[in-house]
């Protein structure tokens, strides 16, 4: 495992949306911790309360509900690059109400969430940095992909899927893609093979 190579990463990732100083990159350091997940295995129960945030390195995992007769429906899929916890739990101190798991194996980073918003509180570039994150990731993303549900047909979604993941059709079960583009495996066969057409 190549951690500086990861921590470069992570900082990169951050510096992404705001410039962080020197001084709030080391507070960031300190509170880091690498894990390693097999495929399938669990890293937040549904019921669980959240403690940290993680940073994925490597791998993919999907963030899952299941409803009362079991069927089971992804909110999300996280890739190399991503932040990926439960963001309600984490904030309000609540259980989980979905389920996350690796869907490869898969290498975090994790950081504590409340030393995190420690710091955060108390140092104006990681408040930028953090402000910046949930304005692009839980308002513009999160309004894009809900107006996307509901405007765009199954095969622009996926499309627009692929442009961003190239390759996460090759890594990624077709059971699973469909939950996260809202349609079944069924419809999601027949898009493949339009497009192959």
């Amino acid at each position: 495992m190549d951690k500086a190579k990861f921590i470069v990463e992570l900082r990169s990732k951050f510096d992404s949306y705001a410039p962080i100083s020197k001084e709030s990159w080391s507070l960031i350091e300190s509170i880091v911790t690498f894990r390693s997940l097999k495929k399938d295995e669990i890293l937040l129960q549904h019921g669980g309360i959240a403690r940290d945030i993680h940073f994925i390195c490597e791998g993919a995992l999907r963030a899952y509900i299941s409803d009362e007769k079991g069927e089971l429906y992804n909110k999300n899929i996280f890739l190399e690059g991503d932040f990926a916890g439960s963001k309600v739990s984490l904030l309000k101190g609540t259980p989980s109400n979905f389920t996350i798991e690796a869907l490869e194996d898969s290498i975090l980073i994790s950081l504590n969430y409340k030393k995190y918003r420690d710091f955060i509180n108390a140092n104006e570039d990681l408040k930028d940095f953090y402000i910046s994150y949930l304005e692009r990731n839980w308002v513009i993303d999160k309004e894009e992909r809900e107006v996307s549900i509901v405007m765009k047909n199954a095969t622009d979604r996926y499309l627009a899927l692929l442009e961003k993941h190239p390759s996460i059709d090759q890594r990624i079960q077709q059971l699973h893609l469909a939950s996260h583009l809202g349609i079944t495996p069924t419809q999601l066969s027949r898009i493949r093979k339009n497009i192959r057409k």
